[in-house]
């Protein structure tokens, strides 16, 4: 039975399978190389239906596994190898379009999507790109510097080289007044008294630390007679004559300078006049003046009153750039009794010693003016004989005198003593040392 040439492929199947053995005759090349293509077509085309049916029927999830698109790809790439067996023009003809468009793979999956909405992005910013006029330069806006940035960094400046300048005028200042020679000077020459010496010198040093101060500093040297107190107001009398002219420096004897026959009121205006000159000119010099006023316990209470108006902190600034040393033997009995009740223990040479004897000081001295309210006070305590015997060797060096040790305790032997369980303390200090020296 004849076909048509759309159902060539399925007549010549129908044929060869009524007859088996039948030997089919050679057909011309052209309609063989016609009908081999279009049979591999029907077949791609079918399979790719049932695919598509498959599809829509299971619901299979639309996102795959790259592992699986890369199977699929190479199915159809060996799909195709197997059409090139059979027509190698065909092929070609596959071949380029595989390479040339894109094919249905069925994959919807995330990755492919990304890729797609990223390039679409890359799309929209170069749409976006900015077309400059073609005589201008492509150049970023100039940015308005501001002002106030300019002033934070000025003021930041400024408080830096004040910082710096305090530093340097505090380093200037220690140097000036060379307090670390004070304090070894008064080591050497002050005995038995190591606690009031490293108070007073810790007071000096904060407070010429600096030349702007909000009150004088007023330091009172209280104890028995003869424990150094004294000693210690000629020792900085001598350092700071030397480190800054005599007149800044005042030592005051109240029974030399006001002795009984005076007025107390004469008295009074007499020092008050000699503060204030002297105060004056060390503000214009910028140097601070020491006023040491020795024997205070025989001030008048005229005199004390006076006094006490140069300790008070609103005055003006020179009367604040001032040292004041008050010496004087108040609270030397109370001293005394705490010594020998405490000998026994080493409280004495402990800071705590020093601040239970202070509290034990302050109401005395209250008593006798309010105006040591406004002093640092620093008790002296006494002298043990060893210290004693330390006075007549410097003594004696200072004479020119050859120390005899043996000359020596004779004469320190001499004095009298306290006496507690196994150490001597002097009654009298180092008072008598020097006319002891004297007769010899």
């Amino acid at each position: 039975m004849p076909c048509d040439a759309k159902e060539e492929a399925s007549c010549s199947e129908s044929d060869a399978e009524e007859v088996p053995d039948a030997v089919i005759p050679a057909a011309p090349k052209k309609i063989t190389s016609i009908s081999s293509p279009l049979r591999a077509f029907v077949r791609l085309r079918r399979r790719y239906q049932g695919l598509k049916k498959s599809r829509l029927h299971l619901e299979l999830p639309r996102e795959k596994s790259a592992e699986f698109v890369h199977t699929r790809l190479l199915q159809r790439q060996l799909s195709l190898s197997r059409t090139s067996l059979y027509n190698p023009s065909m092929a070609f003809f596959n071949q380029s379009g595989f390479e040339s468009s894109q094919y249905f793979t069925f994959d919807t999956s995330v990755e492919h999507y990304s890729v797609k909405k990223c390039r679409r992005k890359k799309s929209r910013r170069k749409s976006r790109m900015v077309l400059y006029p073609d005589k201008t330069k492509k150049y970023l806006p100039a940015e308005e510097k501001s002002k106030a940035k300019r002033c934070l960094l000025l003021l930041i400046a400024i408080m830096f080289f004040q910082i710096l300048n305090a530093i340097e005028n505090l380093d200037d200042n220690l140097q000036k007044y060379d307090l670390d020679g004070l304090e070894k000077t008064m080591h050497r020459e002050v005995f038995g008294q190591k606690v009031a010496v490293e108070s007073v010198v810790e007071l000096l040093k904060d407070y010429l630390a600096t030349h702007v101060h909000n009150k004088p500093l007023v330091i009172s040297l209280n104890g028995p007679t003869g424990v150094g107190k004294s000693h210690v107001g000629w020792v900085l009398a001598k350092h700071f004559r030397s480190v800054m002219d005599n007149d800044f420096v005042l030592q005051y004897f109240v029974m030399h300078h006001c002795p009984s026959g005076v007025a107390p009121l004469t008295c009074a205006i007499d020092l008050s006049k000699k503060i204030a000159d002297m105060v004056t000119r060390a503000e214009i010099e910028e140097k601070t003046p020491l006023f040491i006023l020795d024997e205070v316990e025989l001030m008048s209470p005229v005199l004390l009153d006076t006094l006490s108006r140069f300790f008070e902190p609103n005055q003006t600034n020179e009367f604040l750039n001032a040292i004041y040393i008050l010496i004087s033997n108040l609270g030397g009995d109370e001293i005394t009794k705490f010594i020998t009740q405490n000998a026994s223990t080493e409280l004495l040479h402990q800071q705590r010693g020093a601040e239970e004897l202070l509290s034990i000081i302050q109401p005395v001295l209250a008593r006798v003016h309010p105006l040591w309210k406004a002093a640092d006070i620093i008790p002296f305590i006494l002298l043990e004989k060893a210290h004693v015997i330390n006075c007549f060797l410097e003594q004696m060096r200072r004479e020119g005198l050859y120390p005899d040790q043996k000359h020596i305790e004779n004469l320190a032997n001499q004095l009298s003593y306290y006496t507690t369980g196994d150490k001597q303390y002097s009654s009298m200090g180092c008072k008598q040392v020097v006319a002891k020296v004297n007769l010899l």
